[in-house]
Parts: C-alpha cells; structure tokens; sequence
C-alpha cells in the first residue's frame, strides 16, 4: 500500500510549530498525487493550508492512533518520528504522571521536580526477578536487567546514565546503586551495602552544588563499579572520577553556589569543635558569597553537614581525619579572602597582618612570611641561574585562586582514593556492575574548556551507544533469520578524529601549550589553518577570530578560544607547594606526598603562570620529564580511552534523563527543551535507526490473536504461522512491507497502523451492523409499546364514555326523585300554617275553660292549705324540740368515739403496717377518694330526698289541717260561741305562717350551703388529682431518666469495650507478627551459624582435643531444647571445634545480631510509649467522662431537691388550708349546736381527714423516691467503678483461644517491655545467651500470666454476674413498693452472702487438696533426697531429677492383659528411633498407607512411659531429639511441600498430646474417662509445649514461602497474562521490549494450574491430618499470596489495565471463591483477602465520567488505596479504539474525595507479609491403647504396655 493512500480525510499528521514543536492536524480533503498543498484543520478549529516543499514533496508526519498514544516503548508506536515520541512522551508525563518510557534498549527518565513514591523497598521487591518487558519502564527494571545478565550470561554490566544538568542523573545513579544493594542480599562483609550507599552524601558533597540549571547539579563525572561475589553479593566497589570543575572553588555565577561541603561548614560553624575554624557565615567568604544566593530553598546545611560527618564515619574516616578535612576546607575559605594590594605596575604585596592569611597559615601549619612571598613572587629558573621575580596583582591574584583550586583537587582525590580503600574488599571480585554518571552534552552562550571536554567524552560515548542500538538490530535479524540489507546511521567517528586524532584539536593544543609564547589567538589560527578547508564539521565564525565551531551529533557549538591553554596547563606555583610540603599539618602532607615533580610543561609562558619542576633526590631521569609533560586534556582523552575499553567490555545499558523545564516546575513539559534533549542524547537516533529497519515486530501468536477478526473462517489453519502468511500477503500487497522470520513477523513503518486501521474498519463495520440489529429491535419494541399503549388508551376512552352515559341516567333518574319530594315539600308547608291556626284556636278556648275551672279549685285548695299549717304548726314545734334533744346527745357521743379512733388511727399511723396499707398503692388511694365522694353524693341524695319527705308532710299536714277547718266549719256555731278562742287561732295562724317562711329560708340557705360544699369539694378532689397526676409524671421522667441514663451509660461502657477490644486484638496480631518474625530471624541465625560451622570444620582438619560440659543443674526447659540443635552435629562429630568456631565467627552474624537488638529495644520503647500514652488517655478519658457524669449527676439531684423543696411548701401550705378550715368548721360548731350533728358536716370532715392522710402518703412516697434515687446513684458508681477495673480483663476474655492468645499476647507484651535488652556490643556467645535467657523469661511471664488470666477470668465472671443481679435487682425495686423493695434488697443480699460463702469454701477445699498433694510430692522428694545423700550423687543431680537407681513405681492401677498405651525403649535405641520415625521416613508412605498423625502419637507414647518411670532425663533427651531431628529434616528437605506439611501436621499433634494428657483441667474437657488415665503423672511440660508452639510457628512459616515459591511463578501469567475468557482482549503492538506473551502457549501457566496446585496443596494437608483450623489459615495466606502478586503487577504494568482485563479478573476471582466453596472454606477469611483485587478489577470496569461516577468509584473502592485508586486510572488504556482514556480532571475529583481518607501511602501491597498463626486446641478422640506400630517402619525395639 502506497504512503500517500494513508493521507485520507479525517486522516491526522503533524505539522511544525515555532511554539510547540510539532502541532497536531486533521485533513478535511484527500490527498492526490501532484497535490501541492494540504488542506488541514488544526485542533482549535482554524482551517490551514499547508503547502508542501515543491522540491522535496515531503507529506508531514501522520499521527498514530489514539490507541497506541502512552505507550511503554516508544518503539511500539506504528510511525516512528520526532513528533510521534515527543507526544508520546508527554501524554505518559502529563497525563499518566509516569516518568519512565523505553525506547528501544534505552530508558528515558524524565525530571518530575517532585517526589514520587515509587522507589520503596516494597517497589524494589515487585521488579525483583522480572523480565524487563513484563512490567512498566522503571530504572529498576535496568537495574534488575543488568544483574540478571551478570548472573545469566556471566558478564560485566555497565549502566550508562546521561544528561544535561538538573536532568535527575545522579539521583537515577543513586536508586540503581540502591537496588543493588537491597537485592544482592550480601552478607559476605558488614555494612557493605551501606557503605557503598554511604558514599552518595560524601561525593554530593564534595562534588556537587546548585547551578542555575540544578539545585544539586554534578560537577564531575564519575564511574562506580560495583563488584559482586560468585553468589553475586555486593563485596565491595570502586569509583572513578572525571573532570572535577576547579573553577567553582574560586568562581561561581549568580544565583550558584560552590560545592555544598562549604556551606555546610559555614551552617555549622557554631559547634564547638569548629571553633577554631573560625568560621563564619557564607556570606562573609569570597569563595561563597559570589553566586549572592548562598541557601537552597527546602535544605538544611546544618543537617546535611551532620549526614556527611555520618557518612564519613560509616567509611571508616575516623574523627581525627574528618576534622583535619575541615580544617582544609576552611583553610580555602579563608585564602580567599586575603586579599592583594598593588605596589607598582609590576608587583603587588600583602599586608603583614592579614587576619584570613594568618588564619589560613595557622590552620595549614605554614609560616606566614613564606606564603605571604610566595603569593607575590615566582621563582625563574634558566640554563645557567635561577632568579625571583615578583609578579603585578592580577597574576598573584591569579596564583591564590590556582593554590585554593589545586588544594581542593588534591582534597578531592584523596577522599575518593580513601572512599575507595573503605569500599575495597579482600573477597575477590567474581564480577560488577559499573554506573556512569557523567554529565550530557552541554551548549551555553559562552563555551570554553570544560565544555569541549564534556562534549568530546558524548561524542565518544554517542558512537558505542550507536555501535550497541547497530550491533542489537543486526543480531535480530540475525536470530530470525531476515534478510540483512545495511542501515544508514550517523557515524561520527570524524568528529571524534577531528578533536583527538593526529593534529587535531587537543593535539594542536598541547602543542600550543609546549610553546614557549604559546596563546589562545595563535592556537586559533593553527585550528582555522589546519582545518577550516579540509574538515566539513569545523567552521570559522563570522565575525570572531578567537573562536571556532564543531558541528557535533547533536547540535553545532561555538567555543570561545580564551582561557584553553590555560586550563589545559593547570598551571600553580610550584614554591607554594614546596611552602606547603613542609607543613607541620600531617594530612596536608599526605595530600602532596605524591605531588607530581612538575605541573606544566617545560617553558613558562608569558605571564609566568607556571612553575619549573622541582626535582626529589630520588627521582630517575627521563622519567619525570615525560609524565610530568601531561596536560588536562591529554589526561582526560587517556581517562577516556580506558573508560570505553571498560565500557566496550561489559554490556551496556543506557538511562537517558531529560529535564523537562528550566523553571523546575513539577510535572511541566516545555516541547522545545525536551526535543533538544532527546536529539542530543541519540533516543531519536535509536528511533531512526529502528525505522529505517523493521521497527514492528510481532510473533506469530500475537498477530493471529490481535487480526483475528480480519480472516475469515475458510483462511484459519491449523498451523498458524502459515495462516498469518496467507492473511498478511493478502491484507498487504507489498512484501516489502514485512518480512517473516523464524519466530516474528516483522513490519515497516506505518505497516501496524495500516493493520490496525483495517481492523478498525472491520470492528466498526460489524458495530455498525449490531448497532443496526439492536436499534430495529429497539424501535420495534417501541412500536409494540406505543400500540400497546394505544389500545389501552382506547379502552379506556370508550369504558369513559359508558361511565359519563351511565351517569347521564342516574343524574336523570334524581332529577325525577327531586321533584317529588320538592312538589311534596311544597304541599306539606302549605298545610302545617293551617293545621297550627287550627291548633291555636282550640288552644285558646281550652285555656279559658281550664282557667275558669282553675280559679274554682285553687279557692278551694288554699282553705284547705290554711288548715294544714296550722295543724302542722303544731306538730312541728313538738318534733323540733325532741329531735334537737336526740341530736345533741348523739353529738357527744360520737365526739368521744371519733376522739377514740382519731388516738387508735395516730398510733396505727405510725406502726409498719400503716404503711404497707398505705403503699397499696395511688390507684387504691384515688379510687377510696372516688367512694368517699361517691359516699357523699349518696348522702346528699338522701338529704334531698329528706327535704322532700319533709315537704310532703307539710302537704299531709296541710291536708290535716284542712279537715281540721272542714270540721270547724261543720262546729261553727261552737266558733261562734267561742270568739275569742278564734281570735288567738288566728294569731296562731300568723305566727304559723312567718314560721313556715323562716324554714323554707332555713331550707334555702342549707340548700346553698351544701352546693357550696360540694363545689368545693370537687375542688379539692381535683386539686389533688392533679397533683397526683404530676408526681405521677414527675416520677415517670425520673425512671425514664435514670433508664436513658443507665441505657446510655450501657451503650458507651459497650462501645468503649469493643473498641479496646478491637485494638486489643490488633495489638495481640502485631505482637504475635513480632515473635513470630523473631522467630523466623532466630531460625535464619541458626541456620547461618549451623553453616558457618560446617565451612569452620571443613577447614579444620585437625580438631583440638576437648569436652563441653553440660550443666547438670540447668532443668529441661525451653531454652535448651531449642539451642541443643546447635550444637548436636558438632558434638557427634568433634568436641573440640567450639574454640576453632568461635574464633572464625563471621563480624557480619555479630553485628547483624547487634542491630537486630537495637531494632528490639526500640521496638520494646516505642511499645511502651505507646503503652504509657494509651493509658494516659484512658485515664483522661475516664476522668472526663466522671466529670461529664457528676455534672448530669449534680444537675439532676439539684432539680430533684427542688422539686422536694416545692412538694414540702405546698404540702404545709395544704396542711395549713386544712387546718384554717377545720378551725373555722369548729367556729360554726360552736355557734350554730345544731351544725356539727348534721350529715354534710361528718362528710365534710371525714372528707378533709382523708385529705390529710393522702397528703402524708404523697410526703412519704417522696422520702422513698428520694431515697431510691441516692442507692441508683451509688449503684451507678459501683457498676462504673466495677466496669473499669475490669475493662482490659474482660477484652482479654473476649477473644478467639482465650488460653493461648492471652497466653501469647501478655508473654509477647512483657518480652517486649523487659530491660534485658542491652545495646552493648556482645560477642555472638552472650548474644546466645541471652536470646536463651529471653526465651527462658518468655516462658516464665507466659507461665506466670497465664495464672493471673485464670484468675481474672473467675473475677470477671463473677463480677459480669454481680453486674447482672445489680441490674435486675435495680430494675424490680424500681417497680415494686418500699416496703417490697427492703425485703427484695435484704433477701438478695443474703442470697449473695450465702454464694461468697459457697465459693470461698470451695476454694478451701481446692487449696487442702493442693495442700495435701504438695504434701505427698514433698515426702516423695525428701525421701528420694535422703537415699541420695546415702549414695553420695547429690552434687550430680538437678532438683527435680532422680538418679538411675531403682526407685518405688508410682502406683498406677492396672489391669491384667491391657495395655497402657506406652512405648518402652532402651535408652540406645533412641537415635534408631529418631533415625527411623523422623529422618528416614517417607511422608507420602505414611498419608497414605497409616492413621493421620502416626508418628507424633508414637513419640507421645514413648514419652509417657519416660514419664511413667519418672526418668526426667530420658523425657528431657527424647524431646530435644525429636526437635532437633525435625529441625534437620525440614533443613534438608524444607522445599518439599509434602515433607514440610507432614511436619507441621504431626508436629500440632504433638502440641496436643501434650496438652490433652498433660492433665490440666482445661485440656481434659474433652476427654474419655480412659485417656484422662493415660495422663501425664509426674513431670509438667509446659515449657516443652511452647517449645514445640515456636517450632510449629517455624515449620508454618517454612511452609508458606515453600508454597509460595510454588505459585509465585504462576501467579501473574494465571491471573492476568492468561485469556480465560478468550476473545475478550486483544493484544496491542509491543515494542523492543517484549512483554510475555498473554496467549496460552506451552507451559504457560493458566488459572487451572492455579487451583489445581490449591488443590493439591489442600489434599496433602488433609491427607496429613493437618487441623481443620490450621488449613483455613494456610488457605487465607495462599489467597492472600494470590491477590497481593496479582494487585502489585495490575499497579506496575500499563498494558493490564482495562476494561477486558478487568473483566477477565472478576472471572478468575470467581473461579477461585468457587474453589473455596467447593472445599467449604468460605468463612475462613480468604475472600476477604482478594477484597482490593476484586475493586482494582471493578475500577477498571466501572464508568469513569461524571460526578457520580466518582461518588461511586469512592465508596466502591474502600479496601484500595488512594494512590492505588489514582495509579489504576492513571494506567487506565483501551485496547480497542472504541474505549475512552480517563481524563485528567476525573481524577483529580477522584482524589479531592478522597483526600480525608486516612491511609498509608504506600502504592503496593506486602507480598512478604505472613498473618500470625495460632493452633486451636484439638483433641483426639484416638485412644492410645488401639494404636498398633506397622511393621514397615522398622520400630520392633519398642515394646507396647
């Protein structure tokens, strides 16, 4: 295909730019052969015409997909051109935040001016081990290529780091030598990598400072080699230094500075021992004042003087030396300072008395005449005499710069010469690395000298690069068998003839220099004349003719003649360094010891800058003449030479660094400056080199996979490579275009973004066509709804219509209905005024006649009712006079009877059972208030009622009377005749009437009084209602308070606990992670000293004769179990080697142990600083919250005491009323008799009586609730104080394994808290020592602790138990009456008495039982005693031992025929034991073919029958055997998983045996009667458990680094590399750098082999008998192995992140938690391990755009990090065209949401982390008496009984 068929519409190039170098376009027209011009829209919009060269017909740079942009390897990129890697590069700065690219075999590294947290030791361990193309571009991945091929190819490596000052190279020298350091894992010599680390701050110091480029800038090349032993550890290293800039000792420009070490002497100049320095600030000296910007904005001086002095101590410059150093130093400072005075025109002088000369000469141990002379004069020698000459001011101010310049280089080379002898290594060297950081190719307005230098050594380090990048692509063709056609590159071997060949440029230097009158102006004209018309690179400027211009590789350069000869020369005055040899200054002595015996060439010239020789006694002739000849520039082109020999010798790799703005803005890109770079340091020569070949490659696999979609099914072979040859000759006609190779097909430029746009167009076609598919479905769905919807429209329009009709006739049918009954209404009003006129009429006429009949009755009725008063009269003053009688005598008899009860009911008041009548409660005093009342309704009823009687017997009398008339009428005549008698009748009459009238006044004013009464009385009922009703209310806020309270006070108690007891646990896993990370160093000690014992006694053949004495008295505990393994071997093999061993102790083991004690004590401060500080802070917390409670507290008794207070007012304001009203009731008594007999009266005061009693109920019932409140309040207090005391113990109990954790944790926490730790330097002997007498103090606090836990448990139970009683019993007396409430508190205090007493008398008879058990095992022992001392062994045995006569058995009963469940050996058969069941046993044998656990149960019971017969050494031998034996087993074979898990399994089953019949009561819970008998009788191995806990720890451990050397190298290619899903991810075009290919090709590992290696791994465990308990544990380390390698590639490799790879992640996680289903193991927390893989994998599938978006992204991915959330979406790339990148902004809304996360910072996940282990207990239900011995293990020497 045609290049001018690419230049299509829509197609993009790039054009140039002035601003930004290269901008990008867009065709808006295609291109046509013989166009000129182009028709372009640039990004912004702008519509361009760009016209082509009408010469040259150049079309501009097309621009690669979107989907190559960002790539790892430049060379990846389909057209390979400037533009293309600038862009490249800048996307992956700008947008990604990556500063590392390949290009080729080159590493670009671009300054970020910010640091990045992607150098940690977590980083260094991720590209450990890989290939260089499977992760991202990173200088450790050079570094780990270049010790790969050391170790592979045997072969010195080089790392070639380059670039212009400021550009990161000495910071890119220091991680790789960094890297090295930590990997090599050296421990051959101390602190090697240290030192050679160490050496960084001393070279940063003497050797560099802040330019205007480079705060930190280099001003010397350097090349650091490295060497490594033949197990390539770091042994040692070397440094070679080029090109020191003198000149900055006397000369800086502004805004630089001088080299570092003087301002650090200046910031330090007020210690006391620079005093005598008499130092200053920089501002004050000449040498560092001229830059006017002495301070570097972020660095402290004073700090990094005291890193310096550090360093140069860690090199082994001790104290003296490095003053002496400073002394120099500030010897410099001080010369320039002096200052030179004219005398005439051609002399000068210096004052006598110049403070900074004298200073200068005290420091330097010279006379002051002598350098005060020497400065002013120079000494002349001829042929026949010799002369002194003094010299003008410039020329000596001259000569004391030269002095100061000439000092500092002599102080330079010597520290570099004594950081060398600290870096040597008596080792020899098998083979090295070599890091050249050497500065770039440098162009400035004025170049002189160095710079010619500097870019003379880039032209000869540009033609081995071209050389290398030449020699690679040719041996690829090579290897693929392409055909090979030469490629043009730039040679520029005659730049390098022109400067060093034969009358080149140093040649004709030099040769200038030898002139007697040589100068610049004429060693220009020998350059014009000599090479202006025979050299095309040499040019003449214009309008100079003290200058020339090279045109170098990368740019051309105008140097300035001026100052060459004199550089070149480096002339001093040689009497000065006479003046200096004779010092008194020791090191300065040492500097010119070596002075060479004349620093110019022979002849002065003029200006008599240069000195003769002055020539030793010694010396040969000839000799001197010839080296002594040599210039600067001849010395550097050697330098040179021998560092390209060096450099031609190993194989290089080259880190080219780019500084990508002058401003050191981080992460700013300034195009110009880089792509100066870029062409300066050959990465876009590499580039043309690549695309002048074929620059893409693809293996055949690759290519099928990715063009897959292009072929159609007939096309696909079986043989694929022939497939990809018939596809690809089809897709591209011109074979031209590719080439096939062996194993690769290899493309031409632009040929992949061919390919990928026929992809494209493929992909896009068959979108095209789905989205068709699916819009007609989706329009057809839209068709089926809207006519869906239709019908239902008219379903319900047409039900509408039947509703509205409906409705029509019902309206019609009430229409009807309303006018019936409106016609109907209208008829019945017309007839109703009718009927009612009617009505009226017969109403009047009926009233008439009933009045006139009335009128006649009532005459007659009032006749009648004169006659019945008048008798009634009578009959009334009768009753009054006796009722008034019978009252008054009923008055005094119920007064003394009231007097009566009123005295019982006082006394009854006051007695105990008044109360409980009262406390029945205010509902029965409220209802006995309702009967009283109800009673006086009924009594007032019963007067009305009276009232009535009494008025229906004044009508009966009335009545009476009448007749009485009737019958006076019927006598009148006898009226007559009794006149008089009438007369007083009358009167009679009369008086009757007023009487009458004065009773129903009478009747009236009772009528109202009662009225009165009663109103009051309901009153007063309501009254107190109300009153009950709010201490009713009052009350209830009380208990709902003191609820909320205690509830609230529960919750935080509750809160306050988990939280401790979280942090608990987190402390007991830390604690845990601690001993069991000690243990693992302790294990690795051993394993070290066990090897440096076996190379001891391999070299010493003749063993010393000798004996170790072992302490007899020493018992069997734990330390000597565990370091009897020590020193088994030796003591079979030679007793005497202890002393050869201890005298060829490797320094590194001792200073390792030294360090790894300093790490413990500041482990064990820090803990208990943080111990102190949480302590404190509980104390301030529990202070405050007691504070926070008496204020509430305080508050609510101070309303409640008012509350009381108003209560008591109105309770006496109520008595007072009472009383008022009693006394006035009394006042009534007395004056009316009649009152107080009456009903109302007794009802009123039996009413006020019952008041007065209800009131001193409610006073009452106050006491009582007051009371309560004060016992709640104490009771509150208890419950705190209680719940404090406990808080720590009951966390304890909380957790998971209370025995061991609590066991473990406190153990750890004291070991880690005890002061045994001291940092004095031991020898390796104390150090073990005391790691025994720290394991011995581990099981003495695990012993002691775990007692105090007993009891604290017992105390916490019982106090969790009195807390609930206190709580149940506070809750019923809250609701039972006081007298209740008494009763319950004396019956549960009895109750709690009688249980304290039952528990103390239980532990009585538990402590007389241990008594008398102590008892018997002293008589025991006092007896075996007193035979001893018969015998005369007592000084041979250990307390608690007996000796091997025979003794009385234990009394153990026994039955007849039945086994005890022992083994019985001979003490000589026990290493047969040990050989047959532990060394020479085959673990897959025993798994299958035995019970689980066979030989723990064998040793067990050989250890019972030791124990049985009270053999405490045999038990003591057979345990420390049988650890040993293990330990040595898992030494030589601890790769195997199988023999490492049949250890751990049989190992644990041990532990338990020994915990099962150890007989403890704890461990017997389980047990069968018959196996508690089969427990241990006389010795406690307590000791030895732990013992055997830490060996199980070790075995663990051991065993997941075995598994996890099993999957780490399936783990990346299973999970991420491999296609489970295939189809889903295509592979993109890779570069130079070849990533490992993600298709299933043979051996590849898949996610199958994954879980069939889990399940392997799962199989042998179970086979084993491994604890159920124990393979969860291992499980959720496998997983958690599983998710952490794959995480950490995901975060390191760009081409793993996108939406396929997600997609295909999520799938293999679910593969896996199908696994752990299937095997039942979903709840042992190893899902929760994968936790962040399965959100890395969300992230990378989830939508990335909006707001929302981020929301969701943020609460999704809470288990990431915030770096790791920004590193996946920074590494974020599509696959295919059709997928979006993430853009810039998303993620910075990313990381604003999440900037309040706290998390670390740290980037990758810890691979090397291993969870603490514990082993629950597990019994077995086994019985020891059935296990038989099979005959296949070679055990017939044990006997069973």
């Amino acid at each position: 295909m045609a290049a001018s068929e690419l230049y299509t519409k829509h197609a993009r190039v790039w054009i140039p730019d002035a601003e930004e170098v290269w901008k990008s376009a867009e065709l808006t027209k295609d291109y046509k052969q013989g166009d000129t011009a182009l028709h372009l829209q640039l990004e912004d919009g702008t519509d361009l015409e760009y016209k082509l060269d009408p010469t040259t017909k150049n079309l501009p740079h097309l621009r690669n997909p979107d989907i190559l942009v960002g790539e790892n390897d430049l060379t990846a990129l389909s057209y390979l051109h400037e533009p293309a890697v600038l862009h490249n590069l800048k996307v992956r700065f700008i947008d990604s935040k990556l500063i590392y690219t390949y290009c080729g075999i080159v590493l670009v590294a671009i300054n970020p001016y910010e640091n990045l947290p992607i150098y940690g030791t977590d980083i260094i361990n991720a590209y450990s081990g890989q290939n260089m193309g499977d992760m991202d571009p990173h200088i450790f991945a050079v570094a780990e290529e270049a010790y790969k091929q050391m170790a592979r190819d045997e072969r010195n490596q080089s790392i070639i780091v380059s670039g212009e000052s400021g550009a990161g190279k000495t910071v890119s020298a220091k991680y790789a030598m960094r890297y090295f350091a930590t990997v090599s894992g050296s421990a051959s010599e101390a602190n090697v990598e240290e030192k050679v680390l160490a050496s960084n701050p001393i070279m940063e110091a003497i050797g560099n400072a802040k330019t205007t480029r480079n705060d930190n800038s280099s001003r010397f090349g350097k090349y650091i080699e490295i060497g490594f032993d033949k197990k390539y550890g770091i042994i040692g290293a070397n440094m070679r230094t080029y090109l020191l800039e003198k000149s900055r000792v006397v000369f800086q420009a502004d805004e630089e500075r001088n080299y570092h070490i003087f301002y650090q002497l200046c910031a330090s100049a007020h210690l006391p021992e620079f005093k005598a320095l008499k130092l200053g600030s920089a501002d004050d000296f000449h040498c560092t004042n001229q830059g006017r910007n002495p301070v570097i904005e972020g660095v402290d001086d004073a700090k990094e003087m005291s890193t310096t002095r550090n360093a140069f101590t860690l090199l082994g410059i001790n104290e003296s030396y490095q003053m002496g150093l400073f002394q120099i130093l500030a010897a410099i400072l001080h010369l320039g300072n002096v200052d030179v005075k004219d005398r005439d025109s051609d002399s000068s002088s210096i004052p006598p008395n110049n403070s900074h000369l004298t200073t200068f000469c005290d420091l330097m141990g010279v006379t002051y005449q002598d350098m005060s002379h020497w400065l002013c004069h120079k000494k002349i020698k001829t042929a026949s005499e010799t002369y002194i000459k003094p010299i003008p001011k410039f020329q000596a101010i001259n000569a004391r710069d030269a002095l100061a310049k000439h000092i500092y280089a002599k102080l330079f080379s010597w520290i570099v010469d004594n950081v060398n002898k600290a870096l040597h290594s008596t080792i020899k060297q098998h083979s090295f690395i070599g890091v050249l950081d050497i500065y770039g190719f440098e162009t400035f307005e004025i170049n002189s000298f160095e710079q010619f230098c500097i870019n003379y050594a880039n032209e000869k380090l540009q033609q081995q690069f071209n050389m290398h990048v030449f020699k690679l692509e040719q041996e690829e063709y090579m290897k693929e068998q392409i055909p090979w056609t030469l490629i043009d590159f730039y040679d520029n071997q005659p730049c390098i003839n022109l400067i060093e060949a034969k009358m080149g440029v140093l040649d004709l230097l030099d040769e200038e220099c030898r002139m007697p009158k040589g100068s610049d102006d004429s060693w220009a004209q020998k350059l014009y004349n000599t090479h202006l018309k025979t050299c095309p690179l040499f040019e003449k400027p214009r309008m100079s003719n003290k200058a020339f211009i090279i045109q170098h590789f990368a740019d051309k350069v105008e140097y300035q003649c001026e100052g060459f000869l004199e550089k070149n020369k480096d002339t001093v005055n040689e009497e000065q360094i006479t003046v200096l040899k004779a010092s008194k200054f020791d090191l300065l002595v040492e500097l010119f010891q070596d002075e060479e015996k004349a620093t110019s060439p022979t002849g002065a010239p003029p200006g008599g800058r240069t000195r003769l020789s002055v020539k030793p006694d010694k010396t040969r002739p000839g000799q001197s003449s010839k080296e002594h000849k040599k210039t600067v520039g001849l010395q550097f082109r050697n330098s040179l030479h021998l560092l390209m020999e060096t450099l031609n010798a190993t194989t290089p790799h080259y880190v080219r660094c780019i500084k990508p703005n002058d401003l050191k803005y981080p992460f700013t890109f300034d195009p110009k400056r880089a792509v100066q770079q870029l062409r300066a340091c050959g990465v876009l020569e590499t580039i043309r080199i690549s695309a002048a070949g074929f620059p893409s490659r693809w293996t055949y696999q690759e290519f099928f996979s990715r063009y897959r979609v292009l072929m159609k099914q007939k096309d696909v072979l079986s043989d694929k490579k022939l497939t990809c040859k018939n596809v690809l000759e089809k897709l591209v006609q011109d074979q031209d275009k590719y080439q096939f190779g062996k194993t690769k097909i290899f493309f031409r430029a632009g040929q992949v973004a061919y390919l990928e746009k026929l992809r494209a167009d493929k992909l896009r076609a068959a979108c095209i066509r789905i989205q068709k598919t699916i819009r007609c479905w989706l329009v057809r769905k839209k068709y089926l709804r809207m006519k869906s919807a239709a019908i239902t429209i008219q379903r319900y329009v047409r039900g509408y219509q039947a509703r509205c009709l409906a409705m029509f006739l019902r309206r019609t049918r009430a229409a009807i209905i309303i006018q019936k009954y409106q016609r109907m209404y209208v008829e019945r009003k017309r007839y109703r005024p009718q009927k009612a006129a009617a009505l009226i009429i017969q109403c009047i006429l009926r009233a008439y006649m009933a009045r006139q009949h009335y009128q006649a009755l009532l005459r007659e009725h009032k006749v009648v009712i004169l006659q019945k008063n008048v008798r009634g009269w009578l009959a009334r003053c009768w009753y009054k006079r006796t009722l008034s009688a019978i009252i008054h005598l009923q008055c005094c008899v119920r007064r003394m009877r009231a007097k009566r009860e009123l005295k019982k009911l006082k006394i009854e008041a006051r007695s105990v059972e008044h109360f409980k009548k009262l406390n029945i409660g205010m509902e029965n005093k409220i209802m006995q208030l309702q009967r009283k009342i109800d009673e006086q309704n009924k009594e007032n009823k019963a007067l009305s009622e009276r009232l009535s009687g009494l008025e229906i017997s004044y009508s009966t009398e009335s009545e009476r009377l009448r007749t009485e008339v009737t019958r006076l009428r019927s006598s009148e005549e006898e009226g007559r005749n009794n006149a008089n008698r009438v007369t007083s009748l009358l009167e009679e009459l009369a008086q009757l009437r007023k009487e009458l009238e004065a009773t129903r006044n009478e009747k009236s004013v009772i009528e109202e009084w009662a009225e009165t009464y009663r109103d009051e009385m309901e009153q007063m009922v309501t009254e107190l209602k109300d009153q009950n009703n709010l201490l009713k209310s009052e009350k209830d806020d009380l208990n709902r308070l003191i609820q909320e309270q205690s509830q609230q006070m529960a919750e935080k108690m509750a809160k306050a606990l988990q939280e401790e007891t979280k942090q608990l646990e987190n402390d007991l896993n830390e604690e845990r992670s601690r001993y069991q990370n000690l243990l693992t160093e302790h294990l690795r000690l051993e394993e070290r000293y066990e090897d440096l014992k076996e190379e001891i006694t391999l070299t010493v053949h003749v063993p010393k004769p000798g004996h170790r004495r072992t302490d007899s008295t020493h018992s069997s505990n734990e330390s000597e179990c565990t370091y009897n393994s020590e020193f088994a071997e030796s003591e079979e093999s030679s007793r005497g080697g202890e002393d050869v061993t201890k005298a060829a102790l490797d320094m590194s083991l001792f200073l390792k142990l030294q360090k790894r004690v300093t790490e413990l004590e500041q482990e064990k401060q820090a803990l208990q600083k943080e111990l102190d500080t949480r302590e404190e802070q509980f104390q301030r917390a529990r202070a405050r919250d007691d504070e926070e409670h008496k204020k509430a507290r305080g508050a609510e008794l101070e309303y409640e005491s008012l509350k009381r207070q108003e209560l008591e007012s109105e309770n006496k304001k109520l008595k007072h009323d009472l009383n008022e009203m009693r006394k006035s009731l009394a006042e009534n008594a007395g004056a009316d008799k009649a009152t107080p007999g009456s009903p109302a009266y007794k009802v009123l005061l039996d009413q006020l009586n019952a008041s007065m009693e209800e009131l001193e109920v409610r006073k009452e019932e106050v006491l009582i609730l007051r009371s309560q409140l004060v016992s709640q309040k104490e009771a509150m207090q208890h419950k705190e104080t209680m719940t404090d005391a406990i808080m720590y113990t009951e966390d304890v109990k909380k957790m998971k394994d209370t025995g061991e954790i609590t066991q473990a944790y406190m153990g750890l926490k004291e070991t880690n808290r005890s002061p045994k730790f001291l940092r004095k330097p031991v020898d390796v002997n104390e150090l073990v020592n005391r790691v025994r007498l720290l394991e011995s103090q581990l099981q003495t606090q695990r012993k002691t602790h775990e007692n105090e836990v007993e009891v604290l448990r017992g105390e916490l139970q019982s106090v969790k138990e009195e807390n609930n009683r206190q709580q149940q019993l506070l809750a019923q007396n809250l609701q039972l009456p006081p007298e209740a409430r008494i009763e319950a508190s004396l019956q549960h205090e009895i109750t709690r008495l009688t249980n304290e007493n039952l528990d103390l008398m239980e532990q009585l008879e538990k402590q007389d039982k241990t008594v008398r058990k102590l008892k018997k095992q002293l008589k025991v022992f006092a007896k075996k005693i007193g035979e001893l001392e018969v015998g005369g062994q007592v000084e041979n045995v250990s307390p608690g031992q007996t000796v091997d006569e025979p003794i009385r058995p234990v009394n153990i009963p026994r039955k007849e025929k039945d086994f005890q469940g022992m083994l019985e050996y001979k003490k000589e058969d026990e290493l047969k034991l040990v050989k047959n069941l532990i060394l020479e046993l085959k673990p897959r044998g025993v798994a299958v073919n035995f019970i689980p656990g066979l030989p723990a149960y064998i040793l067990f019971m050989c250890l019972r029958h030791a124990d049985y017969i009270n053999d405490d050494q045999k038990v003591r031998t057979l345990l420390t055997s049988t650890i040993n034996s293990i330990k040595k087993i898992l030494k030589k074979r601890g790769d195997d998983f199988e023999t490492v898990s049949f250890w751990l399994a049989n190992t644990c089953r041990f532990l338990h045996c020994l915990k099962q019949y150890s007989g403890e009561e704890a461990f017997m819970k389980h047990n069968t009667p018959r196996q508690n008998e089969h427990c241990l009788s006389n010795f406690d191995l307590a000791e030895y458990r732990q013992v055997l806990s830490d060996l199980a720890i070790q075995i663990y451990q051991q065993l997941i680094k075995c598994m996890e050397n099993i999957l780490q190298p399936m783990i990346v290619s299973g999970m991420l590399e491999h296609e489970t899903i295939q189809g889903v991810s295509g592979v993109k075009p890779t570069g130079l750098r070849k990533r490992t290919s993600s298709i299933a090709d043979e051996g590849t590992y898949t996610l199958d082999s994954i879980l069939r290696q889990l399940t392997s791994f799962h199989s042998t465990m179970c086979q084993h008998g491994t604890d159920p308990e124990l393979i969860k544990q291992v499980v959720k380390q496998q997983f958690y192995i599983i998710g952490a390698v794959t995480l950490n590639n995901l975060l390191l490799r760009k081409d793993m992140c996108s939406w396929s790879k997600g997609m295909q992640i999520r799938y293999n996680v679910s593969q896996l938690e199908e696994w752990l289903r299937d095997k039942n193991l979903m709840n042992c927390g190893a899902r929760e391990t994968l936790e962040p893989l399965i959100q890395a994998a969300q992230l990378l599938q989830v939508k990335k755009k909006t707001d929302e978006d981020a929301e969701a992204i943020c609460s999704m991915c809470s288990a990431l990090t915030t770096s790791q959330i920004v590193k996946v979406l920074n590494l974020y790339t599509p696959v295919n065209e059709f997928e979006e990148r993430v853009s810039i902004s998303f993620i910075r809304t990313i990381q604003a949401r999440l900037r309040d996360r706290k998390q670390t910072p740290q980037l990758l996940m810890d691979t090397k982390l291993i969870y603490p282990v514990t082993f629950p207990f597990n019994p077995s239900s086994l019985a020891l008496e059935t296990i038989h011995i099979p005959s296949s293990l070679n055990l017939g020497f044990l006997t069973r009984v």
